[in-house]
């Protein structure tokens, strides 16, 4: 299992396997984050609420628990964590 640590803290993730897929599970404090992407992410809230923008769209869009957004390889999305989230990324 790997732990990685992002902004200074505020966002950490724990790598596991889901069903044979690479995923990890992680927690935000509340901000503003850009992630960047090298394969496909579905990436599901878990608790909490997460405002993202998704490449190719201006406008955020709000996730709350058991709402999954796609991101496409090769990009990067913003993310605002409204209160603390927690969240399954799953890589395909």
């Amino acid at each position: 299992m790997k732990h990685s640590v992002y902004f200074e803290g505020k966002v950490q993730s724990l790598s596991l396997q889901v069903e044979g897929t690479p995923a990890t599970v992680g927690v935000m404090k509340p901000g503003n984050y850009t992630f960047s992407t090298s394969s496909e992410e579905h990436m599901t809230v878990i608790s909490g609420l997460l405002r993202a923008v998704l490449p190719g769209s201006c406008r955020a869009r709000d996730y709350s628990p058991g709402e999954t957004f796609v991101v496409p390889p090769g990009s990067s999305f913003d993310v605002e964590a409204v209160g603390d989230v927690a969240y399954l990324c799953l890589y395909k």
